[in-house]
């Protein structure tokens, strides 16, 4: 279940994906699959090469990214989740659902 973003963010989200752009969306998210984690950043592109391409230089695979009508993606969670926002410059985003 996603929450605490707002439908500006959900449709700022979407239209860089449409354009084909590596775009970034983090809110907050509970399944109790994952007890400990609060938030998932859905790292999304309609190009699935560039997509896919940019999941391998964080050894994210292929085959986790989530086919979702026109918005493959890919789910971040937990350490790894940290570890590529930061690396991206982007750990700004995921303070506040931390």
């Amino acid at each position: 279940m996603a929450f605490g973003i707002k439908r500006a963010d959900l449709k700022r989200w979407k239209g860089e994906v449409e354009a084909g752009h590596i775009a970034f969306l983090t809110h907050f998210w509970y399944d109790p699959r994952f007890p400990t984690a609060k938030s998932v950043t859905k790292v999304g592109c309609n190009d699935r090469k560039k997509l896919s391409e940019w999941g391998r230089t964080y050894g994210l695979k292929e085959e986790w990214i989530h086919e979702r009508d026109a918005y493959p993606h890919f789910d971040l969670i937990g350490d790894k989740q940290v570890e590529i926002m930061k690396s991206e410059g982007r750990i700004g985003e995921l303070q506040k659902f931390l």
